[in-house]
């Protein structure tokens, strides 16, 4: 072979090197962070009609209770959550008339976005007018007036809920 062909495919297997790198750099810093978002144009901000989001499926199955959860809330049940620590604190949203999906991802209801939240976290769900937080197999997990939550769980108003960095609680 001549030297110029071999100077030719060293450098081409070293391209090919650094390309592979480089790869696994992407890989990893997107895996860690998430896609990056894009900004919205004020044109693209006004309210639409939300779409509904596609929860994931539990890993172990949920036994339900005799009874199925009415899907309207009582005047004793909460209808907020108020973020009081980590980077929304302060934030109140009010809860949905059933459930309310909370992780990383850009589809659940509350985005946390934080390096101890899992993609889809946890999940809070009306069960006969009692909020239920339920773990998806987070990696952190979900702690529950500081108790970690491994079956579904009612929460009464007042309770902190700890995910991630975030600590919230449900008022009425």
């Amino acid at each position: 072979m001549s030297e110029l062909t071999l100077l030719v495919l060293q450098l081409g297997f070293l391209l090919l090197l650094w390309g592979f790198v480089f790869f696994v750099i992407y890989s990893l810093r997107s895996d860690l962070f998430g896609q990056r978002a894009r900004r919205m144009t004020p044109t693209e901000t006004a309210p639409a009609a939300p779409a509904p989001a596609a929860a994931p499926a539990p890993a172990a199955p949920f036994t339900e209770p005799a009874r199925r959860a009415e899907p309207h809330a009582t005047s004793d049940t909460p209808t907020r959550l108020v973020i009081t620590s980590g980077p929304r604190e302060g934030m109140e949203i009010d809860l949905p008339s059933e459930q309310l999906t909370i992780g990383r991802s850009s589809e659940s209801g509350l985005v946390i976005r934080d390096d101890y939240t899992s993609t889809h976290h946890a999940r809070l769900m009306l069960w006969d007018a009692n909020w239920v937080i339920q773990d998806l197999d987070s990696t952190n997990g979900t702690f529950v007036d500081g108790a970690r939550v491994t079956l579904p769980t009612a929460i009464t108003p007042g309770t902190p809920v700890t995910i991630g960095t975030t600590t919230f609680e449900l008022r009425r």
